[in-house]
């Protein structure tokens, strides 16, 4: 088997959980610098941009650069600059917009070049989606940032963008563009910043469709956490199935 020579790591119910800390993750990211293992941290959260989650990273003594994270956020801004559609209906929260706005990304209701949906909690509502679903009907470029269908929040699992897409797709009769894991072009963009081939590259993630189903169909292998989202009865009933359940981040040095 070829050996493992890049890493990608997912952030939340991998490194982190509820907003702490994996116990052990801290070594961990020190065992892989020490031996010389590159690696990057993947995060579906469509509600930070970059900086901020390295920022909250480091406040709970994680230390992984800006330039080490891959949003699908960020991911996004960089395909709608690369296409001129720079007029976009932003349906998302939290400080995500800084990375479209780093782009030269304008936010607004008024005829939209695309409809951009990730996580945005309680700015879905009725009239938000409607204005999505019509944008969409007159011909708006349709993009997910996720299709995640729940995540673990520090008071248990909450729904995520998942839901709200396949509502507007539904309707629509139309489907998003997946920019965000599990897509085979999120995980290509990965491996282009960690520099390694699919087949010496690990993913360590806690959801084992998303992460460890996208993973196999990117031509990796993928580690299931027992931490954050994880469920058993899912993880029996995976195809593919992950290539090792390991009890957490603390023990992925064990097997590299």
């Amino acid at each position: 088997m070829t050996p493992i020579r890049g890493i990608l790591l997912d952030i939340d119910g991998v490194l982190q959980v509820g907003g702490k800390p994996v116990p052990g993750a801290s070594g961990t990211l020190d065992t892989l610098r020490a031996r010389k293992i590159p690696f990057r941290c993947l995060s579906n959260t469509t509600r930070k941009c970059r900086a901020a989650i390295a920022a909250t990273l480091r406040d709970m003594g994680l230390f992984v650069p800006e330039s080490h994270i891959v949003t699908p956020a960020a991911a996004a801004a960089a395909l709608l600059a690369e296409r001129g559609q720079k007029r976009c209906l932003l349906l998302t929260t939290g400080d995500a917009v800084r990375d479209f706005s780093a782009e030269g990304i304008i936010d607004t209701r008024d005829n939209p070049d695309a409809v951009v949906i990730g996580d945005a909690g309680d700015v879905f509502t009725y009239a938000s989606m409607n204005r999505a679903f019509r944008a969409v009907l007159d011909g708006a470029a349709f993009i997910a940032l996720e299709k995640d269908r729940y995540w673990m929040d520090s008071d248990g699992l909450s729904l995520s963008a998942g839901p709200f897409v396949r509502g507007i797709e539904y309707a629509a009769g139309r489907e998003a563009e997946l920019v965000g894991k599990p897509s085979p072009a999120f995980f290509a963009r990965a491996l282009e910043t960690l520099g390694t081939a699919p087949e010496e590259t690990l993913m360590v993630g806690d959801d084992v469709v998303t992460d460890i189903g996208g993973a196999h169909r990117a031509g990796m292998r993928g580690f299931l956490v027992r931490t954050g989202k994880f469920r058993k009865e899912q993880a029996v009933a995976a195809v593919p199935a992950p290539d090792r359940i390991i009890e957490s981040i603390a023990a992925l040095p064990d097997f590299v």
